[in-house]
């Protein structure tokens, strides 16, 4: 899913030959980038009790940072009454997810946030349903008040805004026990998903070779690679720009001016360098979470967003980062391999994330509220 390549391996050296007016503009963008970055995540404003909600949700995990959603509020007479998030599918990346997979359970990561803020933040009572293709999915709001979020929820809440798909190589400390425990129990207070947690070393080489030889399908394919390299920002200017997509930094990789970007991405992206890329990053990971759905259609992968997201948010609360490494979730051919490893044979499986401890890179850019909202 969501935003998980680290695309520019060893562009370093190459970027010193930019021109030097160039790059005192990426040092000046880089500030602007860094400043609008916080700027998203300041913390949650009662008073602009919609947009922030909206803001919030925004923060979610979302496939290539697509951001495919669109928010409108319903309206009662005392009030805001709910919020629908509805699919973008302008927003859609038909290649690595031709059914719309990835995008849906983007909007069950949105709605997740969403809820978390509606309750802690703003104190009301939330239901989250599945409202239909069109329409997504729905959160109806109690009024402001109704609600006292629990421990557990506010933990949640508070790391909305410091989660990242963090894609550097962790340290590989193991997580404790109770830690673990914590991350399944807030993924499984999500009904109709089933999260497994790999920590085996054996199991974890066997699910890291997987990853491997669909990264390698998947690079093979000029149609895959001219989609990834679409949704690529080399420079801060060009994500300050658009507002979304794979900001190269936020990857632990240089910023670049755009034209030296795009010329070197086909010279040096290879499926060798990025596979050993994968191969440390897994090698270095605590562990391994598999995600599944009940029922694999569109209300299924929204759960499985909300689970997920949940699990981000509480590996964030204890200090985790996570990373999506989906490419045996996204090459079919692979997928069966996959469950039988998580013990879940005969199951499609939705999400593939890595988690451990590693230091925050830059964190990536949402497009503002207002943007976003019908």
């Amino acid at each position: 899913m969501v935003s998980r390549r680290g695309v520019l391996t060893g562009l370093v050296a190459l970027g010193a030959v930019a021109a030097g007016g160039q790059m005192l503009s990426i040092s000046r963008d880089s500030r602007r980038y860094a400043e609008r970055a916080a700027a998203l995540r300041v913390p949650f404003d009662p008073s602009h009790e919609m947009p922030s909600l909206v803001r919030f949700a925004t923060l979610a995990a979302n496939a290539h940072n697509t951001q495919p959603w669109r928010f409108s509020v319903s309206e009662g007479k005392g009030g805001p009454t709910g919020i629908t998030i509805a699919p973008d599918l302008s927003r859609h990346t038909p290649v690595v997810d031709p059914d719309d997979h990835h995008l849906h359970v983007s909007l069950g990561c949105a709605a997740e946030n969403l809820a978390l803020a509606a309750e802690a933040g703003a104190e009301r009572e939330v239901e989250v349903a599945y409202a239909g293709e069109a329409e997504g999915v729905g959160i109806t709001l109690g009024r402001a008040g109704s609600a006292v979020a629990s421990e557990t929820t506010q933990a949640l809440f508070h790391s909305i805004p410091k989660r990242q798909s963090t894609r550097s190589v962790f340290d590989g400390r193991p997580v404790e026990a109770s830690d673990v425990g914590r991350l399944r129990d807030a993924a499984d207070a999500v009904a109709g998903v089933d999260t497994v947690i790999v920590t085996d070393r054996r199991q974890m080489t066997q699910v890291r070779d997987l990853v491997i030889s669909a990264n390698t399908r998947q690079m093979s394919d000029p149609a895959f690679m001219s989609e990834l390299e679409e949704w690529i920002r080399f420079s801060p200017g060009q994500a300050l720009e658009r507002e979304d997509g794979l900001y190269a930094p936020a990857s632990g990789n240089p910023a670049l001016p755009a034209w030296l970007g795009e010329l070197l991405f086909a010279r040096v992206v290879k499926a060798r360098s990025e596979n050993a890329r994968y191969s440390a990053q897994i090698d270095g990971s605590s562990g391994l979470a598999v995600f599944f759905a009940d029922q694999s259609s569109p209300d299924g992968w929204i759960a499985v967003g909300r689970a997920c997201q949940r699990f981000c948010l509480m590996a964030t609360a204890l200090g985790m980062k996570t990373a999506f490494v989906n490419q045996p979730v996204e090459v079919e051919a692979f997928r069966a391999d996959l469950s039988a490893l998580a013990g879940m044979k005969g199951r499609r499986p939705d999400l593939l994330l890595r988690f451990g401890y590693a230091p925050s890179l830059p964190y990536s850019l949402r497009r503002p509220a207002e943007k976003v909202m019908a």
